[in-house]
C-alpha cells in the first residue's frame, strides 16, 4: 500500500498544481524525484510531526491540498492539536496518509501502536476515514480524498487482502448473502473475516470506507444480530451501527483491537490471537455471540 501510496501522490503532484505533500523524514527518499519536480510543493520538516501538520494546515489557507504523511502515532495522536486546532478549527481541508496501522510495527514496541487513530479522528466534525484493504484499493481512495473539498484521512496498512473489493461511493459490498447474522468487515480485516466464517450460515460484508459509514446498506443487509470487525479501536463505529439500527430491536458485537497492553514487540501476527483477531478468535466470539 505504501509503495501505491508513493506512485499515486507522486502523479497527483504531476497532474494537479494544487496539490503539496509535507513529509517529516518518514518517506522522504521515496519522495526525492517527485521534490526535485515540484521544490515548492514537496516539503520535508524533518521530524517534526506537529510542525508537519501546522504547516500542512497553512498551505490548505491559500488554496493548496496538502497532503501530511508519516507513521499513525505520530502523524494522529502526537500531532492531534495541529489536527484540530490548524485544520478542523480553522476551517482548512486536507488529507492525513498513515503507515504503520494498530500494530503494523509491532516490532519496534507501543511506541509505534496506533490503534485509536480512528477513534480520535472521528471527534472531528466532517471528516471522510477510508481504510483499504488492498493495494489496488489505494489509488482510487487517495484521489477522492484528495480531489474533493473536505478533510479526510487514509489508513495505509502492511497487511492486506487477497483481492481488492470496492463499492461505489464507500458503499457495504455484500459477499456471502445467508443467515440471519451480519459481519461487517472493514479494511483489511476481510480475509480473516472469510476464513473465520468460511462454513458459519453468516452473511459477510466489506467496506474500506468508515465515515461516512454507508448506514442505508447497514440497514438494507442487517438482521437482528450484526458483528462489527474493525482493525482498529473495538467499538469505533458501535454509535453509527446503533443510530443506523436504532428504530429496529438488534444485537451488536464490536471486534477489532482491544484496551490491552501487550508489552511485547514481535510481529502483528503475534498480536492478533491476544485480540481475538485471528480467524481461530474471530470465529469463537462470531459462534458464541450469534449461536
Amino acid at each position: 500500500m505504501r509503495e501505491t501510496f508513493v506512485a499515486e501522490t507522486s502523479a497527483l503532484l504531476d497532474d494537479d498544481p494544487r496539490t503539496a505533500l509535507v513529509l517529516a523524514d518518514i518517506s522522504a527518499a521515496a519522495f526525492a524525484e517527485a521534490e526535485h519536480r515540484h521544490p515548492d510543493r514537496v516539503l520535508n520538516v524533518g521530524i517534526r510531526e506537529s510542525l508537519m501538520v501546522s504547516v500542512a494546515g497553512g498551505l490548505a489557507l491559500t488554496g493548496l491540498r496538502p497532503i501530511a504523511h508519516s507513521y499513525a502515532p505520530f502523524l494522529i495522536e502526537r500531532a492531534f492539536e495541529q489536527v484540530k486546532l490548524d485544520f478542523a478549527h480553522q476551517a482548512a481541508t486536507g488529507v492525513l496518509v498513515s503507515i504503520g496501522a494498530s500494530y503494523d510495527a509491532a516490532q519496534a514496541g507501543r511506541t509505534h501502536h496506533s490503534p485509536g487513530d480512528v477513534a480520535l479522528v472521528d471527534t472531528l466534525p466532517g471528516w471522510a476515514v477510508r481504510v483499504p484493504g488492498h493495494p489496488a484499493e489505494v489509488p482510487a481512495l487517495l484521489r477522492e480524498s484528495v480531489t474533493g473539498d473536505g478533510s479526510g484521512y487514509l489508513r495505509l496498512s502492511t497487511r492486506a487482502n487477497s483481492a481488492p473489493h470496492a463499492g461505489a461511493d464507500g458503499s457495504l459490498v455484500p459477499l456471502r448473502t445467508n443467515g440471519n447474522v451480519l459481519v461487517v468487515a472493514v479494511g483489511p480485516m476481510l480475509d480473516p473475516v472469510l476464513e473465520a466464517t468460511r462454513d458459519l450460515d453468516v452473511r459477510v460484508a466489506y467496506t474500506n470506507t468508515v465515515r461516512p459509514f454507508d448506514t442505508a446498506g447497514l440497514r438494507a443487509l442487517a438482521g437482528e444480530t450484526v458483528v462489527l470487525v474493525e482493525p482498529y479501536l473495538a467499538g469505533t463505529s458501535a454509535r453509527i451501527v446503533a443510530d443506523a439500527l436504532g428504530d429496529r430491536p438488534h444485537r451488536t458485537l464490536c471486534l477489532g483491537v482491544t484496551r490491552n497492553d501487550l508489552r511485547r514487540y514481535g510481529t502483528p501476527a503475534d498480536h492478533d490471537p491476544a485480540h481475538g483477531l485471528d480467524p481461530a478468535g474471530l470465529r469463537r466470539s462470531i459462534v458464541d455471540f450469534g449461536g
